[in-house]
């Protein structure tokens, strides 16, 4: 029993670590999607196309791979657990971030979007019905409250909360779901079948969706924005996700969401190398001001005991 017990801590331990750097390979996938999606829907093409035009080519990627493998179908309520993860993260955020970029900057999207760890936690919590410290939502909450006063304080000016804010934290709500919801399936049928499902599973609404914005906006686009559309469907709507879920999967979820904290940094970097953007200080202040709070957040998220529950699995 005792060497069974030291195996299974030893093996915990590489199965954290391996789940970090899987969790590591997906943020950075995914920290080029903001500055990618603005150069995409301000160069030409339709926020619609981008948000769902993206899915439709990863989910005809995705179908490719099942075949070829011989994937099994999913089972009963699987179903109805991937068309959660579908809403949430192949329509929700996509969607919703394309028509916010259309007029907010991208280094500004970032720090709205540093709530996503925070989120991440909470929603793993709540869902798995983990007893959590007070103090993970008395300091989620902050974040949130930060995150919100940075929104409405542009250009170090008092300008309110804009539509564009509200679709970001739309887009964070929705993306926390699905993660959450798709790193505990990936557990059943793997992470890339995971996200491959989804994204066949979403294929009637995306489908329709894009047709539809390819007929009310037709594209103006160039070279650029096209490789820009090119990386948000294969990178980050589908390669990206087979690291992150993958991640997840491995766990524990709670720590391996905290890989997500460093995503709006690398997120700001490449807004001011790719699009010229300014480094300003409002962004500066208010993305450390919610990185701190999401660090503390999901660092606080649980007691000691169920940390060395977690630990003993």
């Amino acid at each position: 029993m005792a060497q069974h017990s030291s195996a299974t801590r030893s093996g915990t331990g590489l199965l954290s670590r391996a789940g970090l750097l899987w969790g590591l390979a997906g943020v950075t996938a995914f920290s080029f999607t903001v500055p990618l999606t603005r150069v995409a829907v301000t160069g030409g093409l339709s926020p619609l196309f981008v948000g769902c035009g993206r899915a439709v080519v990863a989910a005809a990627l995705a179908a490719v791979a099942l075949a070829a493998t011989g994937q099994r179908l999913p089972q009963g309520w699987q179903w109805m657990r991937l068309a959660v993860i579908a809403a949430g993260v192949v329509i929700g955020f996509p969607v919703l971030t394309s028509y916010a970029l259309t007029t907010a900057s991208a280094g500004h999207s970032a720090v709205v979007i540093a709530l996503l760890p925070a989120a991440t936690a909470a929603t793993a919590i709540i869902h798995e019905r983990q007893p959590v410290r007070p103090m993970f939502w008395v300091v989620a909450g902050m974040g949130a409250a930060v995150a919100v006063g940075f929104a409405a304080v542009q250009g170090g000016q008092s300008t309110g909360v804009q539509w564009s804010d509200l679709l970001l934290l739309g887009a964070v709500v929705a993306a926390a779901v699905g993660y959450a919801e798709g790193g505990l399936l990936s557990r059943e049928l793997g992470a890339w079948q995971t996200v491959s499902w989804a994204l066949v599973v979403s294929v009637p609404v995306t489908g329709a969706s894009a047709a539809f914005a390819w007929w009310q906006q037709p594209s103006t686009a160039g070279a650029s924005e096209w490789a820009a559309f090119g990386y948000l469907a294969v990178v980050s709507m589908y390669l990206g996700f087979f690291a992150w879920y993958r991640g997840l999967a491995i766990g524990p979820m709670s720590s391996v969401s905290q890989v997500q904290l460093i995503q709006p940094v690398l997120t700001i970097c490449w807004a001011a190398i790719i699009l010229r953007e300014g480094l300003t200080w409002p962004v500066l202040v208010g993305g450390a001001a919610v990185i701190v709070c999401a660090t503390v957040a999901v660092r606080t998220r649980m007691s000691p005991t169920v940390r060395q529950e977690e630990f003993s699995r």
